[in-house]
């Protein structure tokens, strides 16, 4: 073969390794060409979906196409879930990654989850931490948590708290502060958040943990009073009213977070793109805003930051779980 020809077959070859390289095709290069759908495995209306909707929009004016939000509701976020992890990897198809799917159900009801998070999704990143408020019912005679763990353990198991169901923050958040506490509480599960706090109002139940958007009504209309939050640091909306490790708990921190999954095998360069993306809308002022103002705050960081925390996150709770025998049975 003459020198130019191998020059020739050489180029060739070089050519066709650079379009099958991944990250690197042209059809990820000129992504997103159509619309993106967004799944939210919660119902439309809810404050996963709200929150979603918000990002959708954004993100939307970010790449310039349209961002289409599906809900895909049931088993705990299961359901909509599993449609992202066995959507086509093409970046089309992307999904709201939260809590309780992510790193909770996998250990709690772990016959129900047909997907692996570690092989079946991928983390493009973690966009919001809500932490929770500790609020008591205006009839329990204390005035901080200290308090109130001292009363516990007057009478093991005589105080209740409430849920919005087995699983959820409210409850593993109660179950935490239970173990690290020391103390007895005993669990009332509602079918949802609301009735819960309709029930903390009304005495019926001692304290709960809610996160902010739910708690601060009740709050603001001094029918429940607050103790703490689970945050690392106060909240804005809150300045006043410190957090669990402030009130003598030490590293404790609960949140119900959210972020941004695509299926295993999305190319990486699309990853990235949607993952630059999203730090830019974490950056805006109006999305900070939105945030605060539901007692939420911004996370941001890279795709591998994202992984680590789902994996630190489901061994947090799967100790939780497991200590404290929650089940769904």
């Amino acid at each position: 073969m003459s020198f130019f020809k191998k020059m020739g077959a050489t180029a060739l070859l070089g050519t066709l390794c650079a379009a099958l390289a991944p990250g690197l095709s042209h059809a990820d290069e000129a992504w997103p060409s159509k619309p993106i759908t967004f799944v939210v495995p919660y119902a439309a209306g809810g404050f996963a979906d709200t929150r979603m909707r918000l990002l959708a929009r954004e993100l939307a004016d970010e790449l310039k196409t349209s961002v289409v939000v599906e809900n895909k509701a049931g088993a705990g976020g299961v359901i909509g879930t599993a449609y992202v992890a066995k959507s086509k990897p093409d970046g089309y198809t992307i999904g709201s990654g939260n809590l309780a799917p992510l790193s909770v159900n996998p250990t709690l009801m772990p016959k129900n989850v047909p997907y692996n998070v570690q092989k079946d999704l991928v983390p493009v990143i973690l966009v919001e931490e809500s932490p929770l408020i500790l609020s008591v019912n205006n009839e329990v005679p204390v005035k901080s948590v200290q308090d109130l763990v001292e009363l516990a353990k007057k009478d093991p198991g005589r105080l209740t708290f409430g849920s919005s169901g087995v699983g959820g923050a409210h409850h593993l958040s109660g179950e935490l502060f239970a173990s690290e506490a020391g103390i007895q509480l005993s669990h009332v599960p509602y079918k949802g958040g609301a009735p819960a706090s309709t029930d903390l109002m009304a005495g019926h139940i001692d304290m709960m943990f809610e996160m902010g958007y739910a708690a601060m009504p009740a709050i603001d209309a001094k029918k429940v009073h607050p103790l703490a939050v689970t945050s690392a640091k106060r909240l804005a909306l809150l300045p006043n009213v410190p957090t669990m490790a402030e009130s003598g708990l030490a590293g404790f921190e609960s949140y119900n977070w959210q972020g941004v999954i695509a299926p295993a095998g999305t190319p990486d360069a699309i990853v990235q793109k949607l993952n630059v993306a999203f730090n830019n809308i974490l950056k805006k002022p109006e999305v900070l805003k939105a945030f605060e103002m539901t007692g939420g705050q911004a996370a941001g960081g890279t795709s591998e930051d994202f992984a680590k925390f789902i994996q630190s996150e489901t061994e947090k709770w799967a100790k939780v779980i497991t200590s404290a025998k929650v089940s769904v049975d």
